[in-house]
């Protein structure tokens, strides 16, 4: 039997034309993305995408569109599965309050699930600032979009 994990992921840009950026370490592993994460059984991808959010950035979002589902296949670093992400362009329906930092990794705490968020300037952002291929792949396309939006 082939296992699935279907992956929700928000990108969040603000009025400078950054995109914010999650910094993860679990168990040791370390890790940058955008932020989501796995939908729970009988969740849909919105319901999953706000509940996210709320978790991770203490922020409810409005979901403006769908900006991009996985084309090709990849599987999970942490087991057996295939990933399947989807990502929305989403908006804070209120001011995010969050401890944000400037550099990679700038953990506050310790333990076993770390946990920080930074903005990059779409302009300055590579493929080199994600770590996973799916985000990677979802950065070139945000660039491109951003340079045809000006």
């Amino acid at each position: 039997m082939y296992k699935f994990n279907v992956r929700v992921y928000g990108l969040l840009i603000n009025d400078k034309n950054q995109v914010l950026l999650s910094d993860e370490e679990e168990s040791g592993f370390r890790f940058s993305k955008f932020p989501g994460g796995g939908l729970e059984y009988g969740e849909g991808l919105l319901d999953a995408l706000k509940r996210e959010f709320v978790e991770e950035c203490n922020t409810e979002v409005e979901i403006l569109e769908h900006f991009y589902t996985t084309d090709f296949f990849i599987q999970s670093v942490f087991n057996d599965s295939q990933i399947i992400s989807v990502y929305y362009l989403v908006r804070p329906v209120s001011e995010l309050i969050l401890n944000f930092k400037d550099k990679i990794f700038d953990f506050d705490e310790e333990g076993d699930f770390l946990q920080a968020f930074r903005w990059k300037n779409i302009r300055d952002l590579g493929i080199e600032d994600a770590t996973f291929p799916t985000d990677q792949r979802v950065i070139e396309l945000l660039k491109e979009k951003w340079q045809k939006d000006l």
